[in-house]
């Protein structure tokens, strides 16, 4: 049985070096429950002590000192011994050899603990050696696991089984190793402080999926039924290999939103969530949360969540959409610019999704739609048609906004077609109309009188009006002496701003018309003549043919002259009748209801009248 026929032949050579009281045990000693355990011992006592009334021994359990009525695990002398010993012990050592090894038999975990020899040689030769013997009494092997496990590092795990039983001795096996990668076995035997230890050790390369995974050691007796049994849970320290958190999301301007983060890792990590530089949440945990209320554009952009557990780092990212809609789009200001001119007008706003721009002019579309945040409408060469309000309008599917600016375009004033001079019942009305910006001033000569006429003079009627761009000037002629001859006028209108000035000759529409008047008119008086010439002959037959005598009924129509002056007026009124009505539908189709010219008719002449 292993060392103690080396050892003991080996303490009594020294016995003589040392004449005094010492004892050799182990300072500690293990087995298996409900198995057998044997604590050598070896004793010393002075040489000078006569042993003739034969050697005894005592073992104590707990305390050394008798007075204390310490349990008595065996004693020589008598079998008197505590009840949990009964039948359990033996001293198998030979106190002659001065050999105390005892052998204890179906121990449990109650026999634990120290245990002291007291050397009885009779007489006042009594001694109680202070030193002891710890016995542990173990229901499951031991397995000596590292401080620390890391993935992807070499891994020995070793489990040890007390070899201190004559009777039996242990074998070892490792359950659960099938999981394992590459496993490697090494078996061992130690002997130390005068015990024997059996051991088994399991070398394999553990990853991070080995973390919490169990593994066992098996320690059983061939032959018996005693079998001893540990698990273990296998604690791998990784770095974090997986950071999960949401996915990219899109939420409305002004809600609430919780970001999760997820990192796999041992230990637990320190896990930051970043948003750009700034960190707003920090925790040591397996995940974190970070919630955001009422959310503005300001903050969209990249989350980051960082997971550091001292074995390494790892981040993800995620992207968080605001989405909300167009924000007052931003454009040049108010311009005014001259005739001619180009310009570009700019308009630039915000929005998710990406707002489409439109550029309206007085409500109509101009220019083309974009979908950009800038938009530019170039204006070239413009003319006073592009004067007027430029509205650029942002829209997405959140809604739209507007902004809006005034182009001025300032030109030369031009005069328009509605400058004339027309004939009225109160004489000749002038009448000149321009547009320009600014507004243009409007003054009338007369040549013919070298006057000038404006909004100084209080003379003929003068009259002006404004509206917008738009200036009406208008004299009203009403002195035979301001017109020339044959009803013809010679008024000039000079129109003025700071881009220009002209001046124009105003022409009497309406006098080719009154001249057909006149000659409708003389055409008519001929016409009539004719007829009533034509009567009176026609009258003047048809009596010479009734009478026979047609003289004599001219002579009685002459001598009445009444009676042929009613007949002639008669006949006079209803060709008059004729033509003007004729006249009239003729004005009709040419002339306005106010222009038309009443027109008096005799035998003798055709003239207008004003």
């Amino acid at each position: 049985m292993w060392c103690l026929e080396l050892l003991l032949p080996v303490l009594l050579i020294i016995k003589d070096v040392s004449g005094q009281w010492n004892v050799w045990i182990p300072r500690d000693i293990s087995a298996m429950t409900n198995s057998c355990v044997v604590i050598p011992c070896t004793f010393m006592y002075p040489s000078g002590i006569l042993t003739n009334r034969g050697t005894h021994g005592i073992w104590y359990f707990g305390q050394p000192y008798p007075q204390l009525f310490p349990p008595v695990v065996i004693k020589t002398r008598t079998e008197i011994v505590h009840e949990s010993y009964k039948g359990r012990t033996k001293l198998i050592g030979d106190l002659q050899q001065r050999n105390c090894t005892l052998l204890i038999s179906n121990i449990g975990t109650e026999h634990s603990g120290r245990y002291y020899f007291r050397a009885d040689l009779g007489g006042a030769n009594i001694y109680t050696y202070p030193d002891f013997s710890e016995l542990k009494v173990l229901d499951q092997p031991n397995i000596d696991i590292p401080e620390k496990i890391v993935a992807d590092e070499n891994l020995k795990l070793t489990c040890y089984a007390p070899d201190n039983c004559p009777e039996t001795r242990p074998e070892i096996q490792w359950m659960h190793t099938d999981y394992l990668p590459e496993t490697e076995y090494t078996a061992g035997y130690v002997e130390e402080s005068n015990t024997a230890v059996l051991s088994s050790t399991l070398i394999f390369t553990p990853r991070p999926i080995h973390n919490g995974q169990l593994l066992g050691c098996r320690v059983y007796y061939p032959n018996t039924t005693l079998v001893y049994e540990r698990l273990i849970s296998l604690d791998v320290k990784y770095a974090p290999r997986s950071v999960w958190v949401n996915g990219s999301m899109e939420v409305m301007e002004g809600s609430s939103v919780t970001l999760n983060c997820e990192v796999d890792s041992n230990p637990p990590p320190r896990i930051s969530w970043l948003f750009g530089d700034q960190e707003l949440l920090w925790d040591t945990a397996s995940n974190a949360s970070l919630s955001l209320e009422d959310l503005t554009p300001s903050q969209e952009g990249f989350y980051t969540c960082v997971g550091d557990n001292g074995y390494g780092v790892m981040n993800t990212s995620m992207y968080l959409a605001v989405l909300y809609p167009p924000s007052e789009p931003v454009v040049n200001g108010s311009l005014t610019i001259l005739e001619g001119s180009s310009i570009s007008l700019q308009c630039s706003t915000q929005g998710n999704p990406a707002p489409t721009l439109t550029w309206l002019k007085d409500g109509e579309l101009v220019g083309t739609i974009t979908a950009e945040e800038v938009s530019v409408l170039e204006l070239l060469e413009l003319t006073p048609q592009g004067d007027g309000q430029y509205r650029c309008l942002a829209e997405n599917e959140h809604g739209r906004a507007s902004s809006s600016l005034n182009i001025t375009v300032e030109y030369a004033p031009v005069l328009l077609d509605e400058s004339k001079c027309t004939v009225v019942r109160e004489g000749v009305q002038c009448v000149c109309m321009a547009t320009g910006n600014p507004e243009p001033v409007i003054e009338f000569y007369l040549p013919d009188k070298n006057i000038t006429i404006n909004d100084t003079d209080g003379r003929y009627n003068y009259y002006t009006h404004t509206d917008g761009h738009t200036s009406t000037g208008m004299i009203k002629l009403r002195e035979k002496g301001e017109r020339l001859g044959n009803g013809a006028v010679n008024v000039h209108c000079s129109i003025s701003n700071m881009y220009g000035s002209e001046s124009f000759h105003l022409e009497l529409q309406q006098e080719k018309k009154y001249m057909m008047a006149v000659i409708v008119g003389t055409i008519g008086g001929v016409a009539v003549i004719a007829f009533i010439i034509a009567a009176v002959r026609y009258v003047g037959h048809n009596n010479k043919k009734e009478n026979g005598n047609p003289g004599r009924y001219l002579v009685s129509k002459l001598e009445n002259p009444a009676l042929y002056y009613s007949t002639v007026k008669k006949d006079k009124q209803c060709l008059r009748k004729k033509v003007v009505r004729h006249d009239d539908e003729h004005d009709n189709n040419n002339l306005p209801v106010a222009d038309t010219i009443p027109v008096v008719t005799d035998t003798h002449s055709v003239y207008p009248v004003f």
